[in-house]
C-alpha cells in the first residue's frame, strides 16, 4: 500500500480507484480485519472507492459484505475478503472503463445517477 500525495491525487481526481478491506466509512487505514474482530462486528467486507486527498475517505462506489463466523481470525477474514476483492474490483473497473462511473465534487455517480453513501451493493458471484 502507498499513500499518494495530495498534488498527485488532485491532478488525477476522478480517475483513481482504490479497493479497501472494510465497509467504509468504517475502519479506514490498516489492520482492518483484526480491528473488526476486536470490535465484535458481525459483518465485514470490502469497498471500492474513488481516491481523494482524505485517506480511504473518497466516495464509495461499491461494497460487498460477508458474515463473520465464530471460527474466523484476521487471517481467515483476509482470505475470505480477498475472494470478494478479486471479483468486485474488476467489476467496478469495467464500469469505469465503460465510462459509466464519475466523480462530481465528493459524490460518486453510476450512469449519471448519484450512488448512495455506501455505494452500489453489487452481488458478487464466485
Amino acid at each position: 500500500m502507498r499513500i499518494l500525495g495530495a498534488d498527485f491525487v488532485k491532478r488525477y481526481r476522478g480517475k483513481i480507484l482504490n479497493i479497501h478491506p472494510s465497509l467504509l466509512p468504517n475502519y479506514p487505514g490498516t489492520n482492518t480485519h483484526q480491528r473488526v474482530l476486536d470490535a465484535g462486528e458481525k459483518m465485514h467486507g470490502v469497498s471500492v472507492h474513488f481516491v481523494t486527498e482524505e485517506l480511504d475517505g473518497g466516495p464509495v462506489i461499491a461494497q460487498e459484505s460477508i458474515a463473520i463466523e465464530s471460527i474466523d481470525n484476521a487471517e481467515t477474514l483476509a482470505l475470505r475478503i480477498h475472494e470478494k476483492e478479486h471479483v468486485l474490483y474488476p467489476a467496478v473497473v469495467s464500469l469505469f472503463a465503460d465510462g459509466r462511473l464519475s466523480l462530481d465534487e465528493n459524490s460518486a455517480f453510476l450512469d449519471e445517477q448519484l450512488l448512495p453513501e455506501t455505494g452500489q451493493r453489487l452481488t458478487v458471484h464466485e
